[in-house]
């Protein structure tokens, strides 16, 4: 798999291990800053190779020895999109093309990762969620690099017939997540005493799932999933970014308010919302994790217990985002 010391590709590997003793799991990574080879310690059958997804000469023989191929690799922060997409063009597209190649000589299976952020944004006031037929309309250089991927697994699959599935998730949360990202940012600033910073009024809404519930679903689609299709996995979970700060500072007795607003982001999306039915209809798959409230707790008990794992790059990400005033 790839991307496997990342976020949400690392809970992969953690959980295909305990539910899938024996399996042999090779993790292809390039260990950028977001990637990180403690998330996996202490797993048995797990193999880390450092490389790029775009070298053929890396994706080639592994590929060739695998009978599955999951692609979770992705540059993902919106942010550094906006500032830099020259990463995001190699890793999103031209590594996912390298991977593609090599699955169609070698007919390996492949399962692509995707976001519910290539359907661009819905208003807050729009009853209507996102469905595996609503119309690509990205709007940062990291949803358009993403929906280009989605499209040439599209392509594969109908040009060369690779046998290959989409899924397009909602935000994940959980353990293992890089602080520079929204929960967990806020999460270890308030274990550092720093009050959360929240993007404008705090009104854009995003669908909340526990990473565990996303695995799961992925899991389902390898195994029960139409080859050819896409998939949404959401778990009802639509929250502004105002109620996750209140969430978290709930968590922490702190109160309500105790928060300060920055600068909105530039083409920062209003609201996403998954319609998920097909994923629970089709393949029986329901979410685990169904009271945010005790998955955010859970969450920031492992931060607190895991400061070791982030505490090196706290200064850096605080001051990257002091230097954009955020």
């Amino acid at each position: 798999m790839t991307g496997g010391a990342g976020f949400i590709g690392s809970n992969f590997v953690r959980l295909s291990a305990v539910e899938r003793p024996g399996a042999e799991i090779t993790v292809l990574d390039a260990l950028t800053y977001a990637g990180d080879e403690r998330s996996l310690d202490g797993l048995d059958g797990v193999t880390l190779v450092q490389g790029d997804i775009a070298d053929a000469d890396v994706v080639d023989p592994l590929v060739a020895a695998s009978d599955l191929v999951v692609h979770f690799a992705a540059e993902s922060h919106n942010d550094n999109s906006l500032n830099d997409p020259s990463p995001f063009v190699r890793t999103n597209l031209v590594g996912t093309f390298t991977l593609l190649e090599a699955a169609r000589r070698h007919g390996t299976r492949f399962h692509h990762i995707s976001t519910d952020e290539v359907y661009g944004d819905l208003e807050l006031d729009d009853p209507a969620k996102f469905t595996p037929s609503t119309p690509y309309n990205p709007s940062s250089p990291y949803s358009s690099t993403k929906a280009g991927s989605d499209l040439l697994v599209r392509a594969w699959v109908r040009s060369f017939g690779l046998e290959a599935t989409i899924s397009n998730c909602s935000n994940n949360y959980g353990p293992y997540q890089h602080i520079e990202k929204f929960i967990p940012r806020q999460i270890t600033n308030l274990v550092d005493g720093v009050r959360p910073r929240l993007y404008g009024a705090g009104a854009n809404v995003r669908d909340w799932i526990h990473v565990d519930d996303h695995n799961r679903a992925v899991w389902s689609i390898i195994e029960k999933g139409q080859i050819g299709e896409t998939y949404l996995i959401g778990a009802d979970g639509e929250r502004s970014n105002l109620d996750v700060v209140r969430a978290i500072l709930q968590a922490f007795g702190r109160d309500a308010d105790d928060f300060d607003h920055v600068a909105d982001r530039p083409g920062h999306d209003l609201r996403y919302a998954i319609d998920a039915s097909r994923l629970r209809e089709e393949l029986g798959w329901q979410p685990q994790h169904t009271s945010f409230e005790d998955g955010i707790a859970a969450t920031i008990a492992w931060y607190r217990e895991n400061e070791a794992w982030w505490r090196a790059a706290k200064a850096e990400v605080e001051a990257k985002y002091a230097a954009q005033g955020q």
